[in-house]
């Protein structure tokens, strides 16, 4: 039983790393409709942020730092891949220029910190365990289930029930009209863009403790992130949560019980739904409607 309750909570910090990922990257594609396969790359930029900053288990303050100087590192890179794909239209341009863009971003990274794995510890204070139903657990890991939770709130009010998603969701739907209103939609799409790969970036930081930082490791939290985008549905804060949700549990069971098939089960857990749900299991009112 104490297994299971481990394997659970495991499943559920990683569908939260999983969720601040793929937020950003099914807005930009569900939303802007570009395809950004640089995030993996924003992702580890930010990982290695917190190798440079905070990789030997400093105080709490120094990791928060590397979170935030993160966070701004992915926005940069965020606003500078809006630059680049505002004239391209098609997605396979799209696809093309952000992979070049990732695999350029990866080498400097490498060139940067080498090519060894890079382990990061968890902040001091909170690099210990607390009993939970006689197992024990990580009391890092449960501030990552804590930091998901509020951050699945606070980016749905944004989006659903604030003026500035508001501005947001008109963009993306009537462009034209938006702009006729004297707002300038550049700069609310460059915006999205930078936020998301903020996003990325800090989950690069928070990962840290528990992923490590390595080459390679942006295709596969890619990989990931573009199934949690796939099952939860494209521009949906919803579908990205229940579809992260979903894929940290069936990676973390799956290690648990049946380790050989556990990269299996997550893309048959993907057919599953495409089979069942096209559009994903809670997608955007303009998913639906297209």
């Amino acid at each position: 039983m104490d297994t299971y309750l481990v394997s659970v909570l495991n499943g559920l910090s990683m569908g939260s790393l999983l969720f601040a990922i793929a937020l950003g990257l099914s807005l930009v594609f569900g939303m802007m409709d570009v395809l950004n396969l640089a995030h993996g790359a924003v992702y580890l930029a930010g990982a290695y942020v917190a190798v440079a900053l905070a990789g030997d288990g400093t105080g709490l303050m120094a990791f928060v730092l590397a979170v935030l100087a993160a966070a701004v590192v992915g926005a940069l890179l965020g606003g500078a891949l809006a630059g680049l794909t505002r004239t391209t239209r098609q997605h396979l341009d799209q696809a093309l220029l952000t992979l070049g863009v990732a695999l350029v971003v990866a080498e400097l990274l490498s060139l940067a910190f080498g090519n060894d794995v890079r382990s990061i510890a968890a902040p001091a204070p909170v690099d210990d365990g607390v009993k939970i139903f006689g197992a024990t657990y990580p009391v890092y890991r449960l501030l990552v289930i804590g930091f998901g939770i509020v951050l699945a709130v606070a980016v749905y009010l944004l989006i659903e029930r604030s003026a500035l998603g508001s501005v947001i969701r008109a963009t993306v739907s009537d462009r034209a009209m938006v702009s006729a209103l004297g707002i300038n939609t550049g700069r609310v799409l460059v915006g999205v863009f930078a936020a998301g790969a903020a996003l990325a970036a800090a989950g690069g930081v928070l990962a840290g403790p528990i992923l490590g930082a390595q080459p390679g490791l942006d295709e596969k939290v890619l990989l990931l992130a573009l199934v949690v985008v796939v099952i939860g549905g494209l521009g949906s804060v919803r579908g990205a949560l229940l579809g992260a949700v979903l894929i940290g549990q069936v990676q973390a069971l799956g290690t648990t019980l049946l380790p050989e098939f556990a990269s299996f089960l997550i893309f048959a857990a993907m057919a599953v739904v495409l089979l069942l749900r096209p559009a994903g299991l809670l997608p955007a009112r303009s998913a639906v409607h297209a």
